[in-house]
């Protein structure tokens, strides 16, 4: 198999071409790279500067703050360690080497005007073209989600920009290999937008045909993930493929921190999809009946992490 991850010009698939193509890396990767999405490059730069410029010099009361206390609810500030995706895909116990900001369409927490200001900005920006991906995605499978797709596409959405700092000498690749674990999107696409790591070590990386390839940041493109969303509603047409974050080896760790916008297009939290279905897709599930909402399915992953954190 061909581990090529393909790049797609977004008003060529909305013209209806490369449909052959689009179908296919959709079946078989479920990964590509985005032109024309109108996300620009100065867009997130002003969203990049004003977080890391909070994440660098905000006090440690200023981010008390805007740090949620809830940690089902996506909102506001996560610092350094403070999430384990290891743990939410029962892969390990090591903790994400990141931190966090993130906002949705309501009960966000900004630590400035101005700040809200750019990030309500930029988040627009990233819906905006993150539904046209969705978009792109049912139409190229023929599917019609219940209530229709812009229904379907007009849900709630979850923006998280992510800064990976350079790792400490116990964190890099001999000692342990990942600053994110291996796992899949909870979504229906997910949008990127990364910046290279400044030393050209190339840091997410994407199981394609059994093995897991580069996916460098390219310059005026975004990186499309299909989510499990995506495979559920369209019927096991989609592949939502595993990914993580790879830590550079000792001899690499100066000039290997990155960022990432990283925008997940979530069903309503009423989406109701088939368990049987999704255990038959390979998603690792562990809610009983026949039938459940999407809520239901994040919720789960919080109850197994306070499990593992109360034994």
């Amino acid at each position: 198999m061909d581990t090529t991850v393909p790049t797609f010009h977004l008003a060529e698939l909305q013209e209806g071409l490369h449909q052959d193509e689009f179908r296919s890396c959709l079946r078989e990767k479920g990964v590509f790279y985005l032109t024309g999405s109108s996300l620009s490059e100065a867009d997130q730069k002003s969203a990049k500067d004003v977080v890391v410029d909070f994440f660098e010099h905000g006090t440690e009361e200023e981010k008390r703050a805007v740090t949620s206390p809830v940690p089902t609810i996506r909102r506001g500030f996560t610092g350094l360690e403070s999430e384990s995706t290891a743990q939410i895909t029962n892969t390990g116990t090591y903790s994400d080497y990141s931190m966090c900001y993130s906002m949705g369409t309501a009960d966000n927490i900004f630590p400035t005007a101005d700040f809200e200001r750019i990030w309500t900005h930029y988040f627009d920006r990233m819906y905006d073209a993150t539904r046209e991906a969705a978009r792109q995605v049912l139409k190229a499978t023929g599917t019609e989600p219940e209530g229709g797709v812009e229904a379907f596409v007009n849900c709630e959405p979850l923006l998280r920009f992510r800064y990976f700092p350079e790792v400490p000498a116990h964190r890099s690749a001999e000692e342990v290999p990942l600053r994110m674990a291996p796992h899949y999107d909870l979504s229906t696409v997910t949008v990127i937008q990364q910046t290279p790591c400044p030393n050209g070590f190339v840091s997410l990386q994407c199981e394609v045909g059994g093995t897991f390839v580069d996916l460098p940041a390219k310059p005026d493109a975004v990186l499309v993930f299909c989510g499990a969303v995506a495979t559920l509603v369209t019927g096991g047409q989609v592949k939502a493929p595993k990914h993580h974050v790879a830590a550079p080896g000792r001899d690499r760790i100066a000039g290997s921190s990155r960022t990432s916008s990283v925008f997940f297009l979530r069903p309503d939290s009423d989406f109701s999809f088939s368990v049987p279905l999704a255990r038959q897709c390979g998603f690792d599930i562990s809610l009983d009946g026949d039938t459940a909402t999407f809520k239901d399915w994040i919720q789960g992953n919080y109850v197994n992490i306070r499990r593992k954190s109360e034994a």
